[in-house]
Formats: structure tokens, C-alpha cells, sequence
């Protein structure tokens, strides 16, 4: 431990301790609870928990702000991070500093080692320790928990949220969380609680979900039937349980799945509303003022950029219809890197139509296709053989090809994994500027 003083020393360190497991991961609570019981790990606050295939980040974001917007002290742990590990926990909307987390690293590690026999602890679990750590040391007001996979046996669900949220479900991670959205349903349920708030954003949710609420007689919050959305092109409403907002103004993230995930958030504040009141005014500005690096950004520039971290077939249809409301474009040229276990023929032939030129990336994880593997599984499927294809050793190279090659009237989706959107931000956000002007 004397040699572990930065925060790389230690990620490495948890990198090459507990490699076992499907891509290193291990699921099960039994290690992570030995110890976070030793370190007596416990909330003073209200908790929220988020599950879902996609809109989990966001929807974390508009429970945040709104938060923040009404006064009360935040802490957010998200997974994965973009460019540096510090953005997976934000304490009143900031990226947690790294001497703090070094400090919260060491002290798992005592708990690992020397308060009982040794536990062996996967990179993720370690990692969420030691964040949970931090959390429960910051006087926060309220915490949102994002969990990273499945929901039942993730490192999270050691504790007990206060209000739990279940966001959209769609098939990924099938090797781990089961071959149907009934089987990950099932998984993504296990974050409730007897007699706690679930929300239910999914306007159609598996079975499973319903039946573990029931189940475990958790208090179900379920769209179009405890909470409605209406609106028009200019503004939208919210009506549940007693509350009703009216006059809102859509989220300030872009896309329209925002608003389900908008609805999902403001029925978990009317569910903990008498623990956490949060006024209509704050509701309006938390929704106005989110931010969310990766998820539909839009950067202004010629030609037009896009960052979008959809990797599933259900995020990707959702990227494709956002794109498809953006309006005309000259050419569109896609950067795309994905890991090796995704569906990539229904995420290709879905939005294989709009791209002109595609820019396959090679990624820094085992995990990932390579470039050239994407290419190919692309040319097999036959589509637009006029399409311009080349590969490239990292994101940020392939973006730079397709900012030589593109026009002023062209735009530029950056897509897939994490890995793909993260490569292109280490620098900061790109300003463009096109040659051609």
C-alpha cells in the first residue's frame, strides 16, 4: 500500500487483482457486503438507486440538478466515465477530487485486508466502495446511485435506496443478465424495496417487473397509470398522485426519450417529496439547466458534431430518430467503436441509411472490436455499398479523418461505446471549423 499515492496507482492496482469472471466481472454481493459491513458503510440521507438499459445517465442528471436547484447538497455515482475516472461520483454537480479519492481507496483496502480475513474484490466493487465511501463522508442531502449492470447483484444494491427507479429495458449484456427482456427485467427489479417507491418509467415493462413489485410489495409508481405526461410543441405537463406540474419546458437534454426519463424523475420526487421538497420552480430550472456530456450532445461548429454513447440496438434507434428530426444535411459521416459482444446487425441496419461515410475505431479495451472487425461485420450485411468505409487506430484519429474529409453543410456522429465518445473529449470538447470554408 506505501507505493499506492495516486489515484492511477490504485485504479491499476484494483485492474489486476480479481480477474476472473465474464470480462472481469463477478457477480454477487457476498464479498462487496463483507466489506462495506466492515467499514460500516451507511447513508444518513435519502437514497435514490437508478436501473435501466439506457437513460439511466440521464435520468441520474435531471434528478441532480433538479436537487441541486432546490437547495439541497448532492452526490452522484455514475459508471462508466468518459474521460476521467473523478466523473463517476460528482459532489454538488463538481467531479470528486483525486486525493480524495486516494484516501477512500486506502481505507477499503484496510477493510479488504486487515479488519477480518482477506476479501477478494472485483475492479468494479472495489472501485464502488471506496466511492460510496466518499459519499457517505460528504454531508450530502441526497445521493443517487446509478448501478452498472443488471440491478439484483450489483455492487450498489448493497445499500437500500429510498426510492428506486427503473428506466427504459432493452436487450443488452445477455450473457450476463439473461436472453429476454423478461430475464433482464427481472434483474434490473432487484433494486426494490418492501415498502419504497419504484418507479416505473418503461411505458412497457417486462412482466417480471410488475410481478417483483407485487412480489416484494414495493410501492409501484408505473407510467400511464400513478404518473401522465401531456404537451405540445411549445411545453409539456406532468400529473400523478395528487401533484400536477403544468407549463414545463422540455429538458434541456436533446432527444425525445428525454421526456420519459423527465417523467421518471419528477414522479421519484413527488414519491420522497415529504423527506425532500423540491418546489415547482426548482423542477423547472433543474429541467432547464442539465447538462450531460455524450447523450445526443450537439456541438455547434461547421460541419455540425454529434456525441452519443448509444451501443445497444434500442439507443441506437433512439440516436437514428434524433438524428432523423435534426433536418437535412449534406453527408453524414459516422465514427463508431464498440465493444465485441454487442448486436451490431440491428444497431447497423438501423441507422446504416443516414451514413455516407463510416470511420471504424479501434478501442483501449480487450473487449473491443477492433476497427477492421467492424468494417467488416458492416460489409457483410450488404448495405450501401456506396458508402465510403476506412479504419483507424484510435476515435480521436478517426475524427480527425472525417473532419478532412467533410464540408461545411456535413455532420459528424460520434458513436458507440463510452471508449468512442471518451477518445474524442480527451482534449476537451472539439471546436470545428471546416477547411472547406
Amino acid at each position: 500500500m506505501e507505493n499506492l499515492t495516486t489515484l492511477a496507482d490504485w485504479l491499476a492496482y484494483c485492474e489486476q487483482m480479481h480477474p476472473r469472471g465474464v470480462n472481469g466481472i463477478e457477480l454477487g454481493l457476498e464479498r462487496i457486503r463483507t466489506v462495506a459491513q466492515r467499514m460500516q458503510l451507511r447513508f444518513d440521507c435519502p437514497v435514490f438507486t437508478v436501473a435501466g438499459t439506457n437513460g439511466k445517465g440521464s435520468t441520474c442528471a435531471m434528478l441532480e440538478s433538479s436537487l441541486q436547484q432546490a437547495g439541497y447538497r448532492t452526490g452522484v455515482f455514475t459508471s462508466p466515465h468518459l474521460v476521467h475516472f473523478e466523473e463517476r461520483l460528482r459532489i454538488n454537480g463538481e467531479p470528486v477530487s483525486a486525493s480524495k479519492l486516494v484516501a477512500a481507496f486506502a481505507d477499503v483496502e484496510r477493510a479488504r485486508t486487515q479488519l477480518g480475513p482477506e476479501v477478494s474484490l472485483t475492479y468494479f466493487e472495489f472501485t464502488t466502495l471506496a466511492i460510496l465511501h466518499e459519499m457517505t463522508r460528504s454531508g450530502l442531502d441526497a445521493a443517487v446511485l446509478e448501478v452498472g449492470l443488471g440491478g439484483r447483484l450489483d455492487a450498489v444494491n448493497i445499500i437500500d435506496t429510498d426510492c428506486a427507479i427503473i428506466t427504459s429495458i432493452d436487450l443488452d449484456h445477455m450473457e450476463l443478465l439473461g436472453p429476454d427482456r423478461e430475464s433482464i427485467g427481472y434483474e434490473k427489479a432487484g433494486i426494490m424495496r418492501t415498502g419504497r417507491p419504484v418507479v416505473v418509467s418503461d411505458p412497457m415493462p417486462p412482466q417480471s417487473v410488475l410481478d417483483r413489485a407485487l412480489e416484494v410489495g414495493a410501492d409501484l409508481w408505473r407510467v400511464g397509470t400513478d404518473f401522465n405526461t401531456s404537451g405540445d410543441k411549445q411545453q409539456w405537463g406532468w400529473a400523478g398522485r395528487g401533484r400536477r406540474y403544468a407549463g414545463l419546458a422540455y429538458p434541456a437534454l436533446r432527444g425525445a426519450n428525454q421526456l420519459v426519463n423527465a417523467a421518471g424523475v419528477l414522479a421519484a420526487l413527488a414519491a420522497l417529496h415529504e423527506r425532500l421538497p423540491v418546489t415547482a420552480q426548482a423542477v423547472r430550472n433543474g429541467l432547464a439547466f442539465v447538462e450531460l456530456p455524450g447523450r445526443f450532445q450537439i456541438i455547434p461548429g461547421q460541419p455540425t458534431l454529434v456525441l452519443d454513447v448509444a451501443h445497444n440496438p434500442h439507443s441506437v434507434a433512439a440516436l437514428t430518430a434524433n438524428l432523423d428530426a435534426m433536418g437535412f444535411f449534406q453527408n453524414t459521416h459516422a465514427v463508431f467503436g464498440a465493444m465485441a459482444d454487442k448486436d451490431l446487425t440491428p444497431m447497423f441496419a438501423r441507422i446504416g441509411p443516414l451514413v455516407d461515410r463510416w470511420y471504424f475505431a479501434d478501442l483501449p479495451s480487450p473487449r473491443a472490436a477492433t476497427g477492421q472487425e467492424l468494417q467488416e461485420r458492416w460489409q457483410r450485411l450488404g448495405m450501401r455499398p456506396d458508402a465510403a468505409l476506412s479504419t483507424h487506430a484510435t476515435p480521436s484519429a478517426a475524427l480527425q479523418a472525417a473532419l478532412a474529409a467533410a464540408g461545411p453543410t456535413d455532420r459528424i456522429v460520434v458513436f458507440g461505446s463510452f471508449y468512442t465518445v471518451g477518445g474524442v473529449l480527451q482534449d476537451g470538447i472539439p471546436r470545428l471549423q471546416a477547411p472547406h470554408l
